[in-house]
């Protein structure tokens, strides 16, 4: 029951977290903190999804989890390399 309870306020903290991200993705003034934004956003869903198969006891979300996480590697690098060099495939 604690269990449960807390799984509860995480989801809550977790989603502000998206919530506020989401805020500075539109408000920021460089492309650099929306990228950064993006991926502490990208973070805080994959730690949603693992919380909500926790509450149901289901694995299927920490693999969902792990393929997303995946996919948000590989879109922060390659938009750090289109910053830095203009292009991502050489």
């Amino acid at each position: 029951m604690i269990m449960d309870y807390a799984i509860y306020f995480t989801f809550a903290c977790f989603g502000a977290a998206v919530m506020m991200c989401l805020w500075r993705i539109i408000t920021a003034d460089g492309v650099g903190t929306r990228v950064l934004a993006l991926d502490t956003m990208v973070i805080n869903t994959i730690a949603l999804m693992v919380l909500y198969g926790l509450l149901l006891g289901t694995e299927i979300f920490f693999e969902a989890a792990m393929i997303i996480a995946m996919l948000g590697f590989v879109s922060t690098v390659a938009y750090a390399r289109f910053m830095l060099r203009g292009n991502i495939i050489e």
